[in-house]
């Protein structure tokens, strides 16, 4: 048990150096054009998310289950009032009080849990069942899609696709419904804005428009290399702090470390990267109760996603749909999601050996 609690907590640990990197590119950050006052505000987003994880790291995981569907009908009725009141970027924000809270990205954390307790209580190999999760992962999809947020909606599907396959689901099932998702893509693209487009044009030949919608991808590539081995030096980056790539402080944070830290900055963080989902994967499979294991294991396909697509953005392998990376990137909702997703999984670690 000792050994369990020790585990729960290297894995805050870990967050928690991963945060402070996010605030030192922050600091850096700031100290560019467009981004004041980044560094300020992120601090008090991760107060905030501190005091989320103590507050629930204590609850036992097995009460989320019990939450989960009344919380998911609430992320869908916001979901409804952002398609009719956003705000912001894309507006994908809904302004409560003196906050933007964004329901995109509490509905990632929520669809694990109810997907996992969805499928842990039932026969994932059977076709229905199958298409009882993807329909619950569907709704939400539809709504984020229609934001658009093209990005975060992709992420719903891959974590139903992981989740489903860990629970048992049979591979020609998934491979149906894959090829129908293959099919329908022509109306999908119909359905995508032109932005969204453009977005997908520019990745597979940047070259096209280098001074229009192919620029950030240009400028992320030429950032990342500038950094070379060792990097250029903190707070010395040119092509951040001179805003040649836009963003640099959200989507594009990988970018910063890269250009003032190097090579040795971006091994460095894939290792934290690697350490910290590795001992979410640890917990997850030591667990013998169905829910707990995939609600973690749902939770590091949610986490390695996001690092995944954020970082093939930046490095012009995958298109610009505006992920952030987990516990660097500047905004406060995603930050707060990350430090639940933690505590959730720290409480799987202290309580498992009880079920």
């Amino acid at each position: 048990m000792q050994n369990k609690m020790n585990s729960g907590n290297l894995l805050f640990v870990q967050a928690v150096v991963l945060t402070l990197l996010g605030i030192l590119l922050l600091f850096s950050a700031s100290h560019g054009i467009g981004a004041q006052g980044v560094f300020q505000k992120q601090i008090v987003w991760v107060v905030f998310g501190v005091v989320l994880f103590f507050a629930f790291r204590n609850l036992d995981y097995r009460h989320w289950a019990k939450l989960s569907v009344v919380l998911y009908f609430l992320l869908l009725f916001f979901l409804l009032l952002v398609l009719a009141f956003g705000t912001g970027r894309a507006g994908r924000w809904i302004r409560i009080g003196f906050v933007n809270f964004q329901p995109s990205e509490f509905m990632k954390i929520i669809l694990v849990i109810l997907l996992a307790r969805y499928f842990s209580g039932r026969d994932v190999s059977r076709f229905p069942t199958l298409f009882g999760g993807l329909i619950i992962t569907g709704i939400p999809f539809l709504l984020v899609l229609a934001q658009p947020n093209l990005g975060t909606a992709g992420l719903f599907l891959i974590i139903f696709f992981s989740m489903a396959y860990l629970a048992g689901a049979q591979k020609k099932h998934l491979a149906a419904i894959f090829l129908i998702g293959i099919l329908m893509s022509p109306f999908m693209w119909m359905a995508l804005k032109d932005y969204q487009k453009q977005r997908i044009l520019i990745f597979l030949n940047p070259a096209r428009d280098p001074l229009g919608k192919g620029y950030n991808i240009l400028q992320s590539k030429m950032t990342i290399g500038s950094g070379g081995i060792i990097g250029k030096g903190f707070l010395h980056g040119t092509q951040t702090k001179l805003a040649f790539l836009p963003e640099y402080h959200t989507d594009f944070i990988f970018c910063l470390l890269a250009e003032e830290f190097g090579l040795f900055g971006v091994a460095l963080l894939l290792f934290l990267y690697y350490l910290f989902l590795n001992r979410i994967w640890n917990i997850s499979l030591t667990t013998q109760d169905p829910f707990g294991r995939l609600a973690g294991v749902g939770m590091m396909a949610m986490f390695l996603t996001q690092i995944f697509v954020n970082i093939g953005m930046a490095c012009g392998i995958l298109p610009v749909v505006g992920i952030p990376l987990p516990f660097l990137s500047y905004g406060g909702s995603a930050l707060l999601v990350a430090f639940v997703a933690t505590a959730i999984v720290y409480n799987l670690d202290k309580n498992a050996a009880l079920f």
